[in-house]
């Protein structure tokens, strides 16, 4: 059936029961010089987790699609103390000064992609187009060596879809199956990352059995889905401003 995704790794359990109990069994099958698309905007709705186990495998070589690469010790910024991103495709540097060091030395390749279109070529690559026409980063740095044409008058240059051999995300709830409900912001760029990667893997706050979720709440139905871990989330806020007291 198209659009089912395989699950090509030896070990785990076969079937539509997607869980798994380790964070080693979780992110089984990522090697080196992989693409990983992880969900997330800032440190909302990161899977905090997920990264911390990529981390821990010193997986190098790796081309890491995200909105941006976290802070200088959390999120995917703890991926760059080891220098284990090769190349950061995303839509800004945000506060991480590590990420910002990296980039103006020439250690880190990073292609900077305008948010909506990150987020559409998520989407694409999920959906199986490979390409399509925008009108944001025509005339601009975005736009040069890209094919162009008009509509109706107006410029648009062609964007190349995005997928990734592993997509890592971070829901709210799941039931057993995958299907995934995610929580006000935290929805950001994950329910398209969650169709981008050739195997999916969600970290998610709550774990509830196959029936409980009402199918009009699921935001990514479970065929998109190869693994589901429970996990525990420090949920930290990127800046805390606070009023001063009276």
């Amino acid at each position: 059936m198209s659009g089912i995704k395989a699950e090509t790794s030896k070990g785990l359990s076969q079937g539509f029961n997607k869980v798994v109990n380790s964070y080693e069994e979780a992110m089984a099958g990522l090697t080196d010089n992989m693409t990983v698309i992880a969900g997330g905007f800032g440190l909302c709705g990161i899977p905090e987790g997920l990264i911390k186990e990529i981390q821990r495998k010193k997986t190098t070589g790796l081309t890491v699609v995200s909105n941006n690469c976290g802070v200088d010790d959390f999120g995917l910024g703890l991926l760059l103390i080891d220098k284990q991103i090769k190349k950061m495709v995303s839509s800004y540097v945000g506060e991480n000064a590590l990420f910002e060091q990296q980039l103006l030395s020439g250690e880190l390749e990073v292609e900077l992609t305008p948010q909506g279109t990150l987020a559409e070529k998520m989407r694409a690559g999920g959906a199986g187009i490979p390409a399509f026409y925008t009108a944001t980063g025509y005339g601009t740095l975005v736009g040069e060596g890209k094919d162009t044409k008009a509509f109706d008058g107006r410029m648009y240059i062609l964007e190349e879809s995005i997928t990734g051999d592993f997509a890592i995300v971070k829901a709210w709830k799941a039931d057993k199956y995958g299907n995934l409900v995610f929580r006000k912001t935290a929805r950001n760029f994950n329910p398209m990352a969650a169709t981008a990667g050739k195997i999916t893997v969600v970290e998610v706050e709550e774990l509830v059995e196959p029936g409980e979720l009402d199918p009009d709440e699921i935001h990514t139905p479970g065929i998109y889905v190869n693994r589901v871990i429970k996990g525990t989330f420090e949920k930290r806020i990127e800046q805390r401003t606070v009023r001063a007291a009276s």
